[in-house]
């Protein structure tokens, strides 16, 4: 005997239809890009952690709008500085937003997004601390400065008569520049703005010397992805350009700074 259906046909056919979707979603959902993002946590306010240990910070934010367009599940990790080439390059994670200035040393081994960031270094003094500050007028000077950064390049090239020290974070580095310890510390115009210059420890201490940009310094920030992921690159600077488009940049900018980074 052959049984007969009991739902109506028109149940039957709405049934199918939203199995089919929901099967669509399911595999949407699966193939959905998941991401890996590394920043540093050590730099505020780039990125940081909050005192429950979650990161946060302006590249952070800017992270999770740029996972947001692409559409993307990501997770954000904190990485040492000098360890965070060798692990984008070593597949530890897939993308850099650190901050991170573009040079043709880098290029050598990373591939780059648009900027999206301009970046300006400054040496930084106590107060009355005469203004030329030369690699003659600081020979035998102490300069303070984060291992691995380009300004650690930017000073082992020209300043090869000055005393470098180089320290695992910025924040060390002032310690021993507010301690006595070294002269000089040399680092990004704006950390120092809206972070060391506006703690009571640094009432003594101001900017000295001119802006210091280009060459070993940078073209500016981009975002780093491994070496030829050409996919990769064209999703970020996409995602960059709508960000930027749709006022995302500029908001999570004005959460941090009362100026413009580009």
């Amino acid at each position: 005997m052959t049984h007969s259906n009991p739902l109506p046909k028109i149940t039957r056919q709405l049934l199918g239809i939203l199995v089919a979707a929901a099967a669509a979603s399911g595999l949407a959902h699966a193939q959905q890009a998941a991401y890996r993002i590394a920043t540093e946590g050590t730099y505020p306010p780039w990125s940081f952690k909050s005192p429950d240990g979650k990161l946060q910070g302006w590249d952070v934010d800017i992270a999770n709008a740029l996972c947001e367009k692409m559409k993307a599940r990501c997770e954000i990790v904190a990485q040492d500085w000098d360890g965070i080439i060798p692990g984008l390059v070593a597949k530890k994670f897939d993308i850099v937003v650190a901050s991170m200035a573009i040079t043709e040393q880098r290029r050598q081994r990373v591939d780059f997004s648009d900027k999206y960031k301009d970046t300006i270094s400054r040496f930084v003094a106590e107060k009355g601390t005469p203004a030329d500050i030369s690699p003659a007028a600081l020979k035998g000077k102490l300069i303070g400065v984060q291992r691995g950064s380009i300004q650690a390049s930017y000073l082992t090239e020209n300043y090869k008569s000055s005393s470098l020290k180089f320290y695992d974070t910025p924040q060390a580095a002032e310690l021993d520049l507010v301690a006595g310890r070294v002269d000089y510390i040399l680092g990004n115009v704006v950390t120092y703005f809206v972070g060391f210059l506006k703690g009571a420890d640094a009432a003594n201490f101001d900017f000295v010397g001119p802006d210091l940009k280009g060459g070993l310094l940078g073209d500016g920030n981009g975002i780093a992805v491994r070496k030829g992921d050409t996919a990769m690159v064209e999703n970020v600077n996409a995602a960059l350009a709508a960000i930027r488009a749709d006022g995302t940049y500029d908001r999570i900018t004005a959460k941090y700074f009362p100026f413009k980074l580009m």
